[in-house]
């Protein structure tokens, strides 16, 4: 079966972006894929963390995932810390790359300069190669994510090819996969931009596990246009398309056949805020199960660990052979 593999960090709450951009296609891939998910909390060190925040919030991203439907029984659920191929096979990566690669890639370029301190961590630099590592250690097929990460996917299709190159065949060279529509949730109030997770209590960015009253305000008050005709056009009417881009993402029908239906922005704004709703409100109420029990949830963490270690194990120990290491 194609082995489709994907990480998210432990940084920040979710949001709807993240929901229903990737998360729910991960839900779904769990029917047709051998299906490996990874809370990359070392890649989270990027930058610092508290120690009791980023272990609070790596428990909570578990819960949270599993309270979406990722299902520890049909995927392997772990998290990245707990498997220590990763960092291993990442130092191979990085032997294995170049400086000008990784100085080329946007997201260092951005996180750098954005920073606001005088401190930028040799890992923010160096972490394509541990992402790499990440992939490649699952003999990956298909990596699902956005084209804001193609670059990412390309620099670990690089990494392992030259690798195979050098030291024989060693890896599967995976292959990027842009998500389904439904992928493209923006800012309620600036909707020339992503939902963030680092946005804290931002008026635009609605949080997975938010107070449903305060969903609904939100929705209310998002951002559209001054002309009140209701069509799907992202260019044009940024606004508007954000509603029914994520109606959709929600009802299932093309965000077209959806314009159609309204002639004024208040009830296209009421329905989304509903439609919303109603996806949250099960999953809110699993989670709350989930956060009852840490115990169980860091057991079921342990048994995923233990999955993708005799995976990672086997990779690794290929990748040492073959590139000269001692067993």
């Amino acid at each position: 079966m194609t082995r489709v593999f994907s990480g998210i960090q432990p940084s920040g709450e979710l949001h709807i972006g993240n929901l229903l951009g990737a998360l729910v296609n991960w839900n779904k891939m769990q029917d047709d894929y051998d299906a490996v998910f990874c809370v990359v909390d070392l890649h989270a060190l990027t930058l610092r963390q508290d120690p009791e925040v980023l272990r609070k919030n790596t428990i909570a991203l578990a819960q949270l995932l599993m309270a979406v439907g990722i299902d520890p029984e049909r995927s392997v659920l772990f998290v990245q810390s707990q498997v220590p191929q990763h960092p291993q096979l990442a130092w191979l990566m990085e032997c294995t790359v170049s400086y000008g690669e990784l100085s080329r890639m946007t997201a260092f370029k951005d996180k750098s300069t954005r920073d606001s301190t005088d401190f930028v961590s040799a890992g923010l630099f160096t972490y394509p190669a541990l992402q790499a590592a990440d992939i490649l250690l699952y003999d990956t097929d298909v990596v699902p994510v956005g084209d804001d990460q193609r670059q990412h996917i390309e620099i670990t299709r690089d990494i392992a090819e030259r690798f195979n190159s050098r030291y024989g065949e060693t890896f599967v060279i995976p292959e990027h996969r842009i998500p389904p529509a439904g992928a493209r949730v923006m800012d309620l109030q600036h909707p020339d931009r992503k939902m963030s997770k680092s946005e804290g209590e931002s008026p635009g960015t609605v949080f997975v596990l938010e107070d449903l009253k305060k969903v609904e305000k939100k929705f209310k008050r998002a951002v559209t246009d001054s002309d009140m005709e209701v069509r799907y056009d992202i260019e044009a009417k940024p606004g508007v398309s954000n509603l029914l881009s994520i109606l959709s993402a929600c009802t299932g029908t093309a965000p077209e056949e959806l314009a159609a239906e309204y002639e004024q922005y208040g009830p296209l704004k009421g329905d989304t805020a509903e439609a919303v709703i109603e996806v949250l409100k099960p999953i809110q109420a699993r989670f709350e199960e989930l956060a009852a029990d840490p115990a169980e949830t860091e057991r079921l963490l342990k048994v995923g660990a233990d999955k993708a270690e005799a995976i990672a194990a086997d990779v690794l120990a290929r990748a040492k052979r073959n590139v000269g290491l001692l067993g």
